[in-house]
């Protein structure tokens, strides 16, 4: 899917380019890696929580922690990643992708990134132990983050599309 959405972003992007300026195709593949690298970095921030969620009885048992002291530090973690996450990728919007339309391509690009995230944490990181398995309460919660995250995504998009005023009126 990644492959085809990537092919299809370069074929427009090429129809777009004409003869005489071939820089300007260099341009857009800048900005094509730069969508890529911001829409990896929307599934990271989306990938932490959901791996603490899940993996919140194979942190209490490797740590010997209780399962409220993990669950009041994946709240927190939680806070703490989002508020950064949302600073950080506001400015690398604001910076990279100069407030163009096809920054909406991140609501669709950070879903293999994350599918990719998963695959590896989980090829990598087994369940051994029976107890590990999550709670299916966890899967609820999940499902309704997935589902809020690409309006979270068009809302950040949108903020750092508006152009700022940096102009100083005298009258």
């Amino acid at each position: 899917m990644l492959k085809f959405i990537m092919l299809e972003l370069v074929v427009l992007m090429k129809q777009d380019c004409s003869r005489r300026d071939k820089y300007n195709w260099g341009i857009k593949m800048k900005y094509l890696l730069k969508l890529n690298v911001i829409s990896m970095i929307y599934a990271l921030i989306i990938f932490i929580p959901v791996q603490l969620i899940v993996n919140v009885y194979r942190i209490g048992r490797l740590t010997s922690w209780e399962i409220g002291t993990i669950n009041i530090l994946t709240g927190v973690i939680l806070l703490i990643e989002v508020t950064a996450g949302t600073i950080i990728l506001y400015l690398l919007t604001k910076k990279w992708l100069n407030g163009r339309k096809a920054n909406l391509w991140t609501i669709i690009l950070w879903i293999p990134y994350f599918v990719l995230f998963i695959y590896v944490f989980v090829t990598l990181f087994l369940i051994t132990y029976g107890g590990d398995d999550p709670n299916p309460a966890s899967g609820l919660l999940i499902i309704g983050g997935l589902i809020v995250y690409p309006f979270y995504i068009l809302i950040l998009n949108s903020f750092s599309m508006i152009p700022d005023e940096k102009t100083i009126k005298t009258s």
